[in-house]
């Protein structure tokens, strides 16, 4: 006799594991939605729209079964740029676009092709995010309005610490948002037991009880209302894709969003050993977010390793955690909003600082710089330059210096020469001649005896470019003395 089955068992076999992981995504993902809305300057209830989004939607389709998306805060500096900028209004038709192009890079299987981004500009790119991030933050941690510029953000501390140690309501808001820091640092050496609570959530709960229970003086967040904080963009809005300053920023979301989701997804695959991503599905999973995000005017999408590892970690087996994560952020925006006003904003500021923090790889930078100087150097470029000037040309600074180095490091070339110090003087370059590399070729060719014929082989070239050729038959035709016969040059790539 066969055993009985439960027909739902049999159609979702890990219901039970699935279930209890998107409670646990959804505690993670909860704080962070409303403090990454916060920081980029937009209502709270747009984060949360993002992360339902990520849920419901990209959750929902192929690519990375278990990476979960929604608000990021690697975008969070960019975001409050362009809002700063061009308006709330024009984020919209920003995140929209974005989304569209994401959709046609995925149609043209370009998903793949973001492996081959250099990891420390990702790496420079993310520090530079996080040095932005935590900087801003410690001025919302203090209730002060931070700076617009990033170098204004990181010279102003000074003087803001200044301020804040002078004012009673200034050191009361630092002070919770410094108990949230050390909470979530706390936290990860309490009993398991305890963690089965998301330290962000802990914190957050902790300092909005205290804030109340000693009536302390501190900004709590303001609620719209779900459905008040959709903004979905206008005809006249997408006007403003005219304008090169906003199709740059409509490029930096692109570019910033994919290469964070589809790295995030390599790191995911390491934690599971179920199904391989699907690079280009999952990026046109992430536009079709973002295109719905875009028309609902909430924050851009992006796969989150955050919490796409505690969805691991808890025990996803299937897509189906992520997609109820989602369908929970949703019954709490709808159910309980008003909750979303006992938070204190220093709260969420602290979360942030911790979440920036993180962010910046020093650990990474230490054991490049012993051991690949030139790519620690490019990350320590591409952060610097972030904070300096903006988020886009920081990225293509580093990725400049990426494609530079990799130039140079191709164009190795060796010249041996065979002098027994009467005769023909045979000389032979091997490897990569490129225009990076000619002042070397053309010293030590220079150096040969002028008196003496003299032999050049060719042949062990893998690449001449035309600068280089033209420079060796230029010296071949002047290096030799009158009355000596002229250089000979041999091999594939003589005339």
């Amino acid at each position: 006799m066969e055993p009985l089955t439960d027909p739902q068992q049999s159609t979702f076999p890990f219901l039970r594991q699935d279930l209890a992981a998107s409670l646990v995504v959804f505690l993670v993902a909860l704080p962070l939605c409303v403090g990454i809305a916060v920081a980029s300057g937009v209502p709270a209830e747009l984060g949360l729209i993002t992360g339902i989004v990520g849920g419901l939607v990209t959750g929902a389709m192929r690519g990375s079964s278990l990476q979960v998306s929604g608000p990021a805060a690697g975008l969070t500096v960019l975001v409050f740029e362009a809002v700063q900028s061009f308006g709330l209004p024009a984020l919209g038709v920003l995140v929209l676009t974005a989304g569209l192009l994401q959709l046609v890079m995925g149609a043209l299987r370009l998903g793949r092709w973001f492996r081959a981004i250099s990891l420390s500009v990702v790496e420079g790119m993310l520090a530079g995010i996080g040095l932005v991030l935590v900087a801003g933050q410690l001025y919302s941690a203090a209730g002060m309005e931070a700076p617009a510029s990033g170098t204004g953000k990181v010279a102003g501390l000074p003087g803001a610490l200044a301020e804040a140690v002078t004012s009673t309501q200034a050191l009361a808001s630092l002070g919770v948002g410094a108990g949230t820091v050390a909470l979530m640092v706390v936290w990860r050496r309490t009993p398991k037991r305890a963690r089965v609570v998301p330290g962000a959530l802990a914190a957050v709960v902790v300092a909005t009880a205290v804030s109340a229970a000693f009536a302390l003086p501190v900004a709590t967040v303001r609620v719209e209302g779900l459905l008040d904080a959709v903004q979905t963009p206008g005809l006249s809005e997408f006007g403003g894709l005219a304008s090169l300053s906003m199709l740059g920023t409509v490029l930096a979301f692109t570019l910033i969003a994919s290469a964070e989701s589809l790295f995030s997804a390599a790191a995911v695959d390491r934690l599971h050993d179920g199904p391989r991503t699907e690079y280009d599905r999952e990026l046109m999973a992430q536009g079709v977010g973002n295109t719905v995000c875009g028309a609902l005017g909430a924050l851009p999408m992006t796969a989150v390793i955050v919490r796409s590892a505690a969805n691991v970690q808890a025990g996803a087996r299937t897509k189906a955690s992520r997609v109820l994560h989602g369908l929970w952020l949703l019954l709490f925006a709808a159910l309980l909003p008003s909750a979303l006003e006992l938070i204190p904003l220093p709260a969420l500021a602290g979360i942030l600082v911790h979440a920036g923090w993180k962010l910046i790889p020093l650990r990474t930078v230490v054991a490049l710089w012993r051991e690949h100087r030139g790519e620690a150097l490019i990350l320590v470029v591409t952060a610097v330059s972030i904070v300096a000037v903006n988020m886009f040309e920081g990225v293509l600074i580093g990725l400049a210096l990426s494609v530079a180095k990799a130039a140079w490091d191709a164009s190795h070339i060796r010249l041996e020469v065979d002098d027994s110090g009467t005769g023909c003087v045979r000389a032979r370059l091997s490897g990569n001649a490129t225009f990076l590399r000619l002042p070397k070729i053309l010293d030590s060719l220079e150096a040969l005896p002028q008196d003496r014929p003299v032999e050049l082989d060719l042949s062990g070239l893998h690449h001449l470019d035309h600068a280089c050729r033209t420079a060796l038959e230029t010296w071949a035709q002047r290096h030799s003395a009158p009355g000596t016969d002229p250089v000979q040059l041999t091999g594939p790539g003589a005339r």
